[in-house]
């Protein structure tokens, strides 16, 4: 099984520690669809930005609307959501 190494919070320097932080305040953790980013910590604040505008931003969907769409895709792709 291939293993991805991921900067643990309490290593974790930087733009990792200030997403890691952000990800903390927004949702009480660190999931590791974050933590999986963190050797790459720009492509994961970017990563997040793009979640944010995707499920917050202007949209012609509501946001109960995108969460559906979210959970059948998890759910599809037999991901745990």
């Amino acid at each position: 099984m291939p293993h991805v190494h991921v900067t643990p919070f309490e290593d974790a320097t930087g733009l990792t520690k200030r997403e890691y932080d952000a990800a903390i305040r927004r949702a009480g953790r660190v999931w590791n669809i974050v933590s999986i980013q963190s050797q790459l910590p720009e492509v994961m604040r970017d990563s997040i930005r793009l979640y944010q505008t995707i499920m917050f931003g202007t949209s012609p969907l509501t946001r109960a609307q995108r969460e559906m769409i979210a959970v059948v895709t998890s759910n599809k792709n037999d991901c745990f959501y």
